[in-house]
Order: C-alpha cells, then sequence, then structure tokens
C-alpha cells in the first residue's frame, strides 16, 4: 500500500535517516520547564508515523482494510540530558532491521548536535485479532533501501 500524500509532512529523509522538527511547548514541560519524560516517547512516535509515511508506507489503509497495524512490542530508551521550552529539536530515526514480522527502529532526540534521549524500538506487525503476522511484502521492499549498515 502505497501512502497517497496530499498535503506536506513535517519530516524529511536525509541520505537514510529520517530528521523530524518538534518544537517545545509548555505543555510538553513539568512544573521544573523540562520536557516530561513520557513526552519523548511521544515526540518519537510521531516521528516514527511521519518516517512510514514519508517512506511510502500507508498504514491508515493497511488498518482501515482489516490488514493490521503496527505496535510496539519492545522499547529501551536512554535519556542523557533535558529539553527545555522553546529548544528545537530533531527526532532522527534509522531502521536498524527488518524481518517478516516486525522492524527495528532507533531514534535520538537531538537539539542540534547535543543528544537529548535515544531508544531503539522494534514495531511488530499484528492482525486486528492482535496475532503477530508478516508485514505486507510491498512494506518490506520499501524498508530495505533504508535499513542502516553502520556507515
Amino acid at each position: 500500500m502505497t501512502a497517497q500524500i496530499d498535503q506536506p509532512v513535517a519530516g524529511r529523509f536525509d541520505g537514510i535517516e529520517h530528521r523530524f522538527p518538534i518544537r517545545v511547548y509548555f505543555e510538553d514541560t513539568d512544573l521544573s520547564g523540562v520536557v516530561y519524560h513520557a513526552n519523548y516517547l511521544r515526540f518519537m512516535e510521531r516521528a516514527r508515523s511521519d518516517m512510514l509515511r514519508c517512506a511510502g508506507i500507508d498504514q491508515r489503509a493497511a488498518h482501515e482494510a482489516g490488514e493490521g497495524v503496527y505496535v510496539v512490542r519492545n522499547l529501551a530508551i536512554r535519556y542523557v540530558a533535558p529539553a527545555r521550552l522553546d529548544d528545537a529539536l530533531c527526532v532522527v530515526s534509522r531502521v536498524m532491521r527488518v524481518r517478516a514480522a516486525s522492524v527495528d527502529i532507533h531514534q535520538r532526540v537531538m537539539r542540534g548536535g547535543e543528544l537529548l534521549t535515544q531508544a531503539d524500538v522494534e514495531a511488530a506487525f499484528v492482525a486486528p485479532s492482535g496475532r503477530a503476522k508478516r508485514q505486507p511484502a510491498d512494506w518490506v521492499k520499501a524498508f530495505l533501501p533504508l535499513v542502516w549498515n553502520g556507515n
């Protein structure tokens, strides 16, 4: 399923890395004025969804057709430094590995050249029943040229 992009997307690919800009708003911060830890997960989720859209993967069509959806199966996150109100951030995403029913994505939240947070995410494709199933073949085909080879 190829995404029908009828409006501009926020992110873009720079080579095989996807870059998604984020601005920190008041609602993203806690009482101390720094980004609340769970909001980094929201930033990364938006970046992953945008990366899929930019790669031509139409999650909405697959869901509406009853084929299935991606779910986060595993997540490891490391917080390095805080972001603050009005910071301009960038979520950088890399496809690390593609398997029949899942994809591994490494994500970094950056402020300029400074690493703030990083995560390794395994997204599994599941049927409407909730059971894992093979992701669509054209999705695997879209991912393969984007797999990070370490260079």
